[in-house]
């Protein structure tokens, strides 16, 4: 009689268990895409190239992203990631007839955050409202020609890497039962956290050492009118973006 009330209880936990699973996975759904659009430099971000050669801004013009999405929901909370790459360029004059700047810089960017949806009955159409964590990868390079306080030729940025956070809307337009066009716009902190300024360059002590690294933060050294060292304050990189995504469901 024990072993048969044991089995009992043994078969309707398993039977809980599984009608568990079975509500949370009708109630699991995944899309996943890729789209693109365009990227909009702010704060210190953007900028003319004089304002780049003075260490104030970065002097970057609007340039475009490409990017995967997956967005994964269960039981109305959900989650998405996003693996983006943007690339901005910038060309014009260290100052006024002082000779001539091409500066460039790209961001690789690795996001992770909760996204909020608000359903309209009887309409194909989900407006929604993210926000996320991100890593974000900065690569690039700059050609200076004609400038007597800087050698000509091209220089690459060090490699470096930020913390940062975004916040996302848009809204999503059904096209049918597993697929969607997801329109919207983001407004990207970059490197909100871990700035720095480093000499990448320090057996030496020139002004181009200053353009080696992404030296977001002020330089130690720096003094008023000194050629060499020159950023005398940290810098913010944020970045508006405009784009449209293909989400397939699965």
């Amino acid at each position: 009689m024990e072993t048969f009330k044991v089995a009992q209880r043994s078969s309707l936990a398993l039977l809980i268990l599984v009608s568990s699973f079975a509500v949370a996975h009708s109630q699991i759904n995944l899309q996943a895409g890729a789209g693109g659009g365009m990227t909009i430099p702010a704060a210190d971000y953007s900028g003319t190239t004089s304002e780049y050669y003075s260490g104030t801004k970065y002097g970057l013009s609007t340039g475009f992203n490409v990017h995967a999405k997956a967005r994964v929901g269960i039981i109305g909370l959900r989650l998405v990631g996003e693996i983006g790459y943007s690339s901005f360029s910038n060309s014009g004059e260290a100052m006024p007839g002082q000779g001539s700047v091409d500066v460039s810089q790209n961001v690789l960017a690795f996001k992770v955050g909760p996204e909020f949806h608000f359903g309209i009955p009887l309409v194909p159409v989900t407006p929604y409202l993210g926000a996320n964590l991100a890593l974000n990868r900065f690569s690039g390079e700059t050609k200076f020609q004609g400038i007597s306080k800087v050698p000509s030729g091209t220089i690459e940025l060090s490699a470096a890497s930020r913390i940062g956070f975004g916040f996302s809307g848009g809204v999503l337009l059904s096209l049918g039962p597993l697929t969607s066009i997801d329109v919207g716009v983001t407004y990207d902190m970059l490197n909100a956290s871990g700035k720095t300024w480093e000499d990448a360059n320090a057996t030496q002590d020139l002004r181009l050492d200053s353009y080696l690294s992404l030296n977001d933060d002020k330089d130690p050294l720096y003094k008023a009118g000194d050629d060499k060292h020159f950023i005398a304050n940290s810098r913010t990189m944020n970045a508006f973006q405009v784009r449209a995504t293909i989400m397939l469901g699965i």
